[in-house]
């Protein structure tokens, strides 16, 4: 199995609640889930696994590099899989969807703006604040 050699990998002892949790990230159709959003899945497919359990367990994860944790304004934290491809994110005020994208001409705007100052660019997260237009 795929996640067994991920966490084997990432230096974790596979176990149950691993395995399924990972599972669930990896094939749930939302990207971005709250610790909450993974528990629930969890219970609508009979998995027995503990809110705590995924809170640990998620991490866990972070701490070896196989998920990313963002903390967007006015929400609770969530995680997507680390997939090694870097993007930005806008978040729908109104519903609260994350949507990820990526634009060169930011990225190079970026790099563009540090070395103006003097630095260069290390690491960056760029998150959009977003409604629909009326």
């Amino acid at each position: 199995m795929v996640e067994n050699s991920e966490l084997r990998k990432a230096g974790l002892k596979v176990t149950l609640p691993r395995v399924k949790i990972l599972q669930m990230l990896d094939s749930a159709e939302q990207r971005h889930m709250s610790a909450e959003d993974v528990y629930k899945a969890l219970m609508e497919s009979n998995e027995d696994v503990g809110l705590a359990t995924v809170y640990r367990v998620l991490t866990q994860f972070e701490a070896a590099g196989l998920v990313v944790r963002h903390n967007f304004d006015g929400g609770h934290a969530v995680f997507e899989l680390a997939d090694g491809g870097h993007h930005d994110h806008m978040v729908d005020l109104d519903t609260n969807e994350v949507i990820e994208f990526t634009s060169p001409e930011i990225e190079r705007l970026q790099h563009k703006i540090a070395e103006e100052h003097g630095f260069d660019l290390v690491d960056h997260n760029l998150v959009l604040y977003i409604r629909k237009k009326k």
